[in-house]
């Protein structure tokens, strides 16, 4: 390799050949052309006879020239001239390449492999072998293996396929990886870090220094990847947290909630000043939202870090407390309404109501309490319900304790109570057992100070203990429960207040609570709770869904229970569509911190690196192109070309030859604005206004192909995909309807764009602004921002629209014209007579209307419209088909020709 600053050649040898140009010249000088052949009649002789012959003695200077050129272009295209050519690798031995290719690498995935492909194209120019140890272990367990020595051939392979994995990097493998690799000759080390510090980094930093030179090649701590914290439910709300490698300057997240289809229903902005590194998050939604919720994730941060997934352990469930009463007539404190409630309020939607009601309102468990009297109507009706998939929640007290006919009972019962501790007694009260692994509330940890002081004692039986969840530290049962039919009948043999148990005022309460409510969404299945969960969906290392492989290992759902995501098993979703469990990675990742300082010796690099260019293709490119020209000449001079063709343009030949490779330029030719007048003249197509914003200008152009499809196939109008414009540098005359979201962030129009949009207004066109206020946004934000925005535009007086406006009967007959959200107005302006075809120039709403229609490559919807689900988002899309009607065919149904069909189908 030899280099002249920026620019260097592979071959250099070849520049040598360069010195033989001067001998070239000489001999290309001195040799004439060859004789021209010409016919002509032999009357010719008498015309301009000339009695000297005269022949050139050399050939022109121009085709001199053009053949030195060729050969020039010829050397230097085998000498390969590179820009930024890559620095030979120091050291003698072979390259080694380490690589954390965890979770925390994802991010910026395509800067290693370039970096890792780079680095062996420098050992395959110095014929060199390769390693590569990956510092994450294999999917299944095992300790990181390292691969070599290698071909440049088989590394380039092996790089090509390597991926992300959803797991962190083990470092001390790494290390136990390297012990025995021992080569001739100091070695040149590439540690593709992941940026991050953890356990034995140091150590591993010093193994790799001692084989060889180290780079170690880690992004800034502004890039690294942010971690999502796995959420809990409080209070109705999902409360988790996010964090950030490094601190130092201000940054905005963006937290994005996604149903099972992959809609986006919720949308958070999460903000950290500049001197903090974790944020707490609450995300509080409807139920009907959150019991969608399947996956929550940092948009833009493209690892499994980011992602947390949902099952049915975070979805708010509806529960029913049976009473008769909608108060408590005594003391609160006394009452075991009172406690269930307080238990099941962090986590469910609670309703106090009579047995009848809460079985004919679909609540997903119904808790009784003792004091509830239960008739045979109503034991009845609770049976019937279980078995149909219902979970019963029952409480022992004095009078279940007097019963024996009571047949609503997992197991049967004694008569009269058990009394284990008072001042003329001897025992004491009774301690909570460890609760076994196949038991729903396998995992909870038990309080010392939790006690039973009495309780209703179960018959013995040969299926008892199959059906006991926990017991007192004696075995007597506390919890028992059976399998009917689809549902679950539970019995706490105790009460639900303070009268028996001290039990309810412990956090244990609302855990167990918690688990037992879980069942009425069939988590446990089968009626038991130790069986293996196949892998349903696994999450790789950028955060994507993939399915499992064919020989993916099932896990055990006690052991699941207690898992941390890693090698095996890896973040996933374990069971079925309709009975998921989640397992997320970041409650095993203990800290995120930047990669610190490196022992001495060892060079840090970025990995934003400078592109080597390699002209010789090129070279080699123009060479034949010149020898073409070239032959071309030589054909000319020589006469074998038709005469009138050569008439003072031999040296068009040239350029014609030269111009093989400036015809792909050529065809190219057509400016950006003519192209986009073409595009738009061509195909009636609505537009939107670009924000700068991604995100928002994604949903836009989403919602209008969405809207553009439903036209096309509802009408006769055949709309071709939408385009975003700049209205300071694009034509606006070609759209009848522009579409205009507003946003915050968005800056003051510029003169040009405020000249355009007026004069687009004034010729007819429609601007339909959304301030999507019905976001969670600050109240009428958008529309401080939209007066900001609009700020010299001619703006006429606008009212709400009328009931008898043509936007109610463009296509379709309607009054209310919703969105995404619902409720709220659309203003129009106040005169149709004032504007081209009667249409208004502004339509001014707040419903998101974008986001209602947005769909995806398979045409379906992306976002979750509220309150009214589907049907609203079916009155979303005719309100759209009658915007795009009113804006390309104007008011000609305000015609009273039009009022006796428009009056036969309304049924008058």
């Amino acid at each position: 390799m030899f280099g002249l600053g920026a620019l260097g050649f592979a071959n250099p040898w070849f520049l040598g050949a360069l010195l033989l140009l001067p001998l070239l010249w000489w001999l290309l000088r001195i040799t004439p052309p060859a004789a021209q052949n010409i016919r002509f009649p032999v009357v010719r002789l008498l015309l301009g006879l000339e009695t000297e012959e005269q022949t050139p003695q050399a050939s022109p200077l121009w085709l001199i020239l053009l053949r030195i050129l060729t050969v020039t272009a010829l050397i230097l295209g085998l000498a390969g001239p590179l820009l930024n050519p890559r620095a030979a690798l120091p050291g003698g031995g072979p390259l080694l390449l380490v690589v954390d290719d965890g979770w925390a690498a994802a991010r910026h995935w395509p800067r290693r492999k370039a970096a890792m492909e780079e680095a062996i194209d420098r050992a395959a120019r110095e014929d060199r072998t390769v390693y590569i140890l990956p510092t994450v272990p294999p999917i299944g367990g095992g300790a990181p293996a390292l691969l070599g020595p290698l071909r440049t051939e088989k590394a380039r392979n092996i790089v090509a396929a390597l991926l992300p994995k959803p797991w962190s990097a083990d470092r001390a493998g790494a290390v136990a990886a390297l012990k025995n690799l021992s080569e001739k000759g100091a070695m040149p080390v590439y540690w593709l870090s992941n940026g991050l510090t953890g356990e034995k980094a140091d150590a591993l930093a010093d193994r790799l220094r001692r084989l060889g030179t180290l780079v170690v090649l880690a992004d800034p701590p502004a890039d690294l990847p942010s971690l999502h914290h796995t959420p809990e439910s409080r209070n109705g709300a999902l409360r988790g947290a996010l964090s950030r490698a490094a601190t130092g300057a201000a940054l905005i997240l963006k937290l994005r909630g996604r149903a099972t289809d992959g809609r986006a229903l919720i949308e958070r902005s999460v903000a950290f000043a500049a001197d903090e590194n974790r944020v707490e998050t609450t995300i509080d939604v409807p139920r009907e939202l959150r019991n969608k919720l399947s996956r929550l994730e940092i948009d833009g941060n493209g690892t499994a870090g980011g992602v947390i997934l949902l099952d049915e352990r975070w979805r708010r469930r509806s529960v029913g407390v049976a009473a008769a009463k909608p108060l408590d007539s005594g003391p609160a404190l006394l009452s075991e309404t009172y406690y269930i409630e307080r238990a099941l309020q962090p986590f469910s939607d609670v309703l106090r109501a009579p047995i009848a009601k809460l079985v004919d309102s679909g609540r997903s468990v119904i808790a009784v309490p003792d004091t509830e009297p239960l008739d045979p109507a109503a034991r009845a009706a609770l049976d019937k319900w279980i078995r149909r998939g219902g979970v019963v929640l029952r409480f022992a007290g004095l009078k279940l304790a007097a019963r024996q006919d009571d047949a609503l009972t997992p197991v049967p019962l004694r008569r009269g109570g058990r009394t284990l501790g008072g001042a003329l007694l001897w025992s004491e009260p009774a301690r909570l057992a460890p609760f076994n692994e196949k038991s729903p509330f396998f995992g909870l940890v038990l309080p010392k100070d939790v006690s039973v002081s009495r309780q209703v004692l179960a018959q013995p039986s040969l299926d008892l203990a199959s059906k006991t969840w926990a017991r007192l530290t004696d075995g007597t049962p506390l919890v028992t429960a059976s399998r009917r039919g689809e549902g679950w009948l539970v019995l706490v043999h105790t009460t639900a207040s303070t009268a028996w148990t001290n039990l309810p005022l412990s956090g244990l309460f609302v855990e167990m609570l918690q688990r037992i409510v879980g069942l009425g969404r069939g988590l446990a299945g089968g009626g038991s709770f130790r069986r293996p969960l196949a892998p349903f969906k696994l999450l790789d290392g950028f955060g994507r869904h993939r399915p499992p492989k064919p020989r993916a290992q099932a896990i055990d759902s006690a052991a699941l229970r207690r898992a941390s995501a890693g090698p095996a098993p890896p973040p996933r979703f374990n069971g079925t569509q309709s009975t998921r469990r989640a397992l997320n990675l970041s409650p095993g990742i203990k800290s995120l911190k930047p990669l610190g300082s490196l022992p001495s010796g060892i060079a840090r690099q970025a990995y934003l690196l400078r592109a080597e260019v390699d002209f010789q293709p090129w070279l080699l490119l123009l060479t034949f192109v010149l020898a073409l020209a070239d032959m071309m000449a030589t054909l000319a001079l020589r006469g074998l070309l038709p005469h009138r063709r050569l008439t003072g343009r031999a040296g068009a030949a040239i350029l014609l030859a030269a111009g093989l490779t400036a015809a792909l330029g050529d065809a190219q030719a057509q400016t950006k604005a003519e192209r986009f007048a073409l595009d738009s003249a061509n195909a009636t197509r609505l537009a939107f206004i670009v924000t700068g914003d991604r995100n928002i200008d994604d949903v836009s152009r989403s919602g209008l192909t969405g809207l553009s499809d439903r036209v096309r196939r509802r009408t006769a109008a055949e709309l071709a995909p939408p385009v975003g414009v700049n209205p300071a540098t694009d034509e606006l005359a070609f759209f009848a309807l522009l579409y205009w979201p507003i946003h915050s962030g968005q800056e003051p129009l510029p003169p040009a764009a405020i000249r355009h949009l007026n004069r687009y207004m004034e010729n007819g066109g429609t601007i339909f602004f959304d301030t999507r206020e019905g976001d969670g946004g600050t109240p009428h934000a958008g529309v401080r921002t939209l007066r900001r925005l609009t700020r010299g535009l001619n703006i006429p007086p606008l009212v709400s629209t009328p009931p008898s406006h043509v936007l109610t009967k463009a296509f379709y007959l309607m009054q209310d014209f919703p969105g995404r959200w619902a409720g709220g107005r659309l203003w129009v302006e106040a005169s149709d007579r004032r504007a081209k075809d009667g249409v208004s120039r502004v339509l001014i709403g707040s419903h998101d209307w974008a986001a209602a229609w947005s769909i995806d490559s398979t045409g379906r919807p992306l976002f979750a419209v509220v309150p009214g689900g589907e049907k609203q988002r079916e009155m979303a899309f005719r309100f759209g088909i009658n915007l795009v009607m009113y804006a390309l065919t104007g008011n000609y149904k305000a015609d009273q020709v039009h009022v006796p069909a428009i009056l036969e189908r309304l049924g008058q």
